[in-house]
Order: structure tokens, then C-alpha cells, then sequence
């Protein structure tokens, strides 16, 4: 037998009485079936209701073949329950589900049908099988949307026959019912739904367009109405409030405001690299005149402790840039690393050098003939690593292998 939906009738029923027709487990959990209900199990896109059934409370209420499976913490006693609807999560999904109704008519009028909704916990999408929209469309749609809602047009629910169907103005056509649920937005929408709504749009409040995304041939539109919206602004406008008074500008004046401190931050980081490439250009100079001789070569061989990686690369280059320098560079950090360059003109290849000692760490290494870089677990063995590189270089010069 099927469940009769009592929140078909009134959204805003919060309390009723049922019999129970049957008590099943479901993932090791109670589950009753009921043979009437306001509670609003999952479907179309809206989440189910929460609440409690003799106090305990209902964790999950679904669908199937008909019958309204409510999911309880643990079993109730008796035949005959109370069950207690959680107000503020169904008024919720009435305002997020009527205003996504009212949206939708919105970009229907624009060409663009609904072809899915989704009521999440924080916020709401319809997807759209138009893109891409304008901003300046999707202002038009919120503010048709919104004109609606401050309108307070009458939300009215019914069932009709096929035959009655058909004459209905309907955003999309159901197949396959004998008696289909109608909502209405007065004069405006009409929808095939089963959800709970509010009885006026006025109850739908503020609707907001807080994002838009194309995926493929289709916008993902996320919104916000109600509650939910008046959170997002209050949040918003409090955040913008914090900014103004720390750079202390109202916040009409942040957005110019803030260019200017990107723009000084960008002068200032660009500053601070031409310094630190000069800093790099000294250290690799003292690193160089104090390096070894290998043949014609002056070859630098250092560990650093925890060093930047990308650091430690343009220091080598900047000694590889001396005549005939060459760096045989180790950082010892949670793994070893290795950077390894050459000045133009040397014949030894720094990809093969650094792969012989990546292996003495235990991993891997690569790279161009005049500039490599590798490493691996064994940090312990860093000097040894790049001992190993001195004596390849030793060999090579001396015409060894």
C-alpha cells in the first residue's frame, strides 16, 4: 500500500501521527514503514527531511516503489508513533526548491532549459543546456526572478490527469503517470514536482546568482535563496567591512584601493628577485674563487642544510655562467637533492654525471648536458654523493672512464 504523502497537501504540517505497516532493517539500522507521512524522502533533486519518530531521531528517509522508508537511530515501541518534522531544514529546501523554480522559468524565457537541480547543504545548482550565458544575462534572470518573488504571487499545488496536462503551459513534459502533481507559480510557472514549496513566493525570499560555470554545452548556475542568501551577504558584507577598516577605506573605494597594493606588491616582488639574483651573482662569484681546478675547469662542490630547491638551481646556473665553472651542488633536506651545471664549452655531460650520483643516494637524476638535477632517500651520503661526482669529472679530464 502505498505511503500517503501528508506534506503533499500542507508544507508546513510538522507534526503528525502514523500507523506502522511494516518495520524492516536497512544497513543494520531500524527503518519504518509508515502508513502515512510528512516526512519528505530524497527524490528530484531535494534532500530528505529530518526529525524524530517517538523522539528518536530519523536519519534518513527514502523512496522505493512507492513506499517512504524512514531510518531511525534505533527502534521506536508501538504501533502508533508521533513523528516531529525539523522546521528550519524543511523551510529551507521549500525556499531553495520554489526559488529554483522561479529561476528556472527566469532562463527558460532565455532560451536555456533545466536539465537537472541539486539542493546541497550549502548551496543549490541547476544546470542549464545553454552556454555560454552573458553576466549581463544572468543579471536580467536574477532580477526577473526576484521581481517575482516581491510580486508574493500565490504557490499552488494539484494533481491532473493527462488529458489536463496537455493543456498546461509546462517547462517539461513527465511520461508514463496516470496523475501528475502540478506546482504553479501564479501566472508564471508551471512544473511537474513532488517537492515540498511555499505557499506564496514572498516565503521564498532573496534569490541570489552566486556563481556560473560551463561544462560542455551546458552552465552549471549555483544560487542561494532565503536564509541562505541573507547569510551569504551578511558574511560578505562583513568580510568587506574587516578589509575596509584594515586598509581604513570605506567599501566603495577597496576595489581601487586594493589594485594599488597589487600593483606596489608586484613592483616590490619583482624588486626583491632582481636583489636576490644579485645576492645569488655574489655568492656564486666568492663560491667560485675559492672552487678547485679540475683542468680548465673550476669546479664548486657544497651542501646546503633545507635550501630552496629553485634557490639552489639558479645559484648553479650563476656559477655555471663564470668561465669554466661548474657547480656540483647538494641540498640535505627530508631527501637529498642535486644540482648540477657546467659553463658552455665543457665537454663533460651533467645528465650522466648526476645519474652516478642520484644512484650513490639511492634514487634517480637527468637532465641537459650542461645542466641536470636529481636526487634520493639517503641523505647521509650527500658528500659522498658528490665526491663521486668529483672523481667522475677527474677521470673524464684525465681521459679515464
Amino acid at each position: 500500500m502505498p505511503t500517503e504523502r501528508l506534506y503533499y497537501d500542507d508544507p508546513f504540517l510538522l507534526s503528525f501521527t502514523a500507523r506502522v505497516v511494516e518495520r524492516r532493517v536497512i544497513e543494520c539500522r531500524p527503518a519504518l514503514l509508515l502508513d502515512r507521512t510528512a516526512f519528505y524522502p530524497t527524490s528530484g533533486g531535494q534532500p530528505h527531511d529530518r526529525g524524530t519518530i517517538n523522539g528518536i531521531p530519523v536519519l534518513e528517509v527514502r523512496e522505493e516503489e512507492g513506499e517512504i522508508l524512514h531510518i531511525l537511530e534505533e527502534e521506536p515501541a508501538g504501533d502508533v508513533v508521533q513523528g516531529e518534522i525539523e522546521w528550519e531544514r524543511r523551510f529551507d529546501h521549500m525556499q531553495q526548491h520554489t526559488g529554483q523554480h522561479i529561476l528556472s522559468q527566469a532562463f527558460e524565457r532565455r532560451g536555456a532549459a533545466t536539465s537537472s537541480f541539486h539542493i546541497g547543504e550549502e548551496v543549490s545548482t541547476i544546470d542549464l543546456d545553454r552556454a555560454p550565458f552573458s553576466p549581463e544575462e544572468l543579471v536580467q534572470a536574477e532580477d526577473e526572478a526576484n521581481a517575482v518573488v516581491f510580486e508574493d504571487r500565490p504557490v499552488r499545488t494539484y494533481f491532473v490527469t493527462p488529458e489536463e496536462l496537455a493543456h498546461l503551459p509546462l517547462r517539461k513534459r513527465p511520461a508514463g503517470y496516470e496523475r501528475v502533481r502540478v506546482v504553479e507559480v501564479e501566472g508564471y510557472d508551471w512544473s511537474p514536482c513532488g517537492g515540498t514549496h511555499c505557499t506564496r513566493t514572498g516565503q521564498v525570499g532573496p534569490i541570489r546568482i552566486v556563481h556560473s560555470e560551463r561544462r560542455g554545452a551546458e552552465t552549471r548556475v549555483t544560487f542561494l535563496c532565503g536564509w541562505r542568501a541573507l547569510r551569504d551577504a551578511r558574511w560578505k558584507h562583513n568580510l568587506l567591512a574587516q578589509m575596509g577598516n584594515a586598509l581604513t577605506v570605506g567599501i566603495p573605494y577597496l576595489p581601487e584601493t586594493v589594485a594599488k597594493l597589487a600593483s606596489a606588491a608586484e613592483e616590490s616582488r619583482k624588486a626583491l628577485e632582481q636583489a636576490r639574483r644579485a645576492l645569488l651573482g655574489y655568492e656564486a662569484r666568492e663560491l667560485y674563487e675559492r672552487a678547485e681546478a679540475v683542468g680548465p675547469a673550476r669546479v664548486v662542490r657544497a651542501v646546503f642544510l633545507g635550501r630552496p630547491l629553485e634557490e639552489v638551481r639558479l645559484l648553479a646556473r650563476e656559477i655555471a655562467a663564470l668561465p669554466g665553472g661548474v657547480a656540483l651542488l647538494g641540498i640535505a633536506g627530508e631527501e637529498g637533492r642535486l644540482c648540477f651545471a657546467r659553463a658552455e664549452g665543457l665537454p663533460w655531460d651533467m645528465g650522466v654525471l648526476v645519474r652516478e650520483a642520484a644512484a650513490i643516494l639511492g634514487g634517480r637524476g637527468g637532465g641537459r648536458p650542461h645542466d641536470a638535477q636529481g636526487g634520493g632517500p639517503d641523505v647521509g651520503r650527500m658528500e659522498e654523493a658528490l665526491g663521486r661526482a668529483r672523481e667522475c669529472l677527474q677521470a673524464w679530464e684525465e681521459g679515464g672512464t
